[in-house]
């Protein structure tokens, strides 16, 4: 199977899609090219709008539509809280999102990476699913085995820099960080959750 490049992606979906995107070099390169090819832009429809939106979420998260499709069905079974924010506390919930959000890798991809092969432990088990939903109290690390390998070297000059939400918490000595409460919609994210639940409610 062919994949679309991702900046050609960003272009299409907004550069918040991929990290990759999230720079200067993008930002200055993507300015030339609308300075130099000044076309009149189409006029989206609704369920273009909605598209979009569905199509950032699935691209930033790295979800399948089976499982965005699982996601979104679940959000509007549960009577807890609104589905706007119970759709947003499942998919930032997910276990490859966690480490990417706790700083142990620069991207989802590479978080989900991570996981897969078995360099992650949640309450000191080892799991290798990134789609793993982790609770309040959750306690996730690195394996042990895997702390000394050069995946994860430089790893306190790191997080020195990064910018860990505050429903987590990291302790750097331990090399483990702690699911302190919920995600909540509406703080950062470039996408809207409206247009998605739109789409699949046509």
């Amino acid at each position: 199977m062919i994949k679309e490049p991702k900046y050609k992606i960003c272009r299409r979906l907004g550069p918040g899609v991929y990290e990759k995107c999230q720079t200067q070099k993008f930002t200055l390169s993507e300015q030339k090219r609308k300075d130099t090819k000044k076309t009149r832009r189409k006029q989206v429809s609704d369920y273009g709008k909605q598209l979009l939106e569905k199509q950032k979420v699935r691209f930033t998260y790295g979800l399948r539509e089976r499982q965005m499709v699982k996601y979104v069905k679940n959000s509007m079974a549960q009577k807890e809280t609104t589905v706007y924010d119970k759709l947003f506390e499942v998919i930032e919930s997910r276990l490859d999102n966690v480490v990417f959000r706790m700083g142990l890798a620069e991207t989802r991809a590479k978080a989900r990476q991570i996981v897969t092969h078995g360099h992650i432990v949640v309450n000191g088990k080892k799991l290798n699913i990134p789609s793993f939903s982790v609770s309040i109290g959750d306690v996730v690390g690195i394996r042990k085995q895997s702390i000394e390998k050069p995946l994860f070297a430089g790893l306190e000059e790191k997080l020195k820099g990064s910018n860990i939400p505050n429903w987590l918490s990291f302790d750097i000595k331990k090399k483990e960080g702690k699911i302190a409460g919920l995600p909540k919609a509406g703080v950062g994210e470039s996408f809207d959750l409206r247009a998605v639940f739109e789409y699949y409610s046509r």
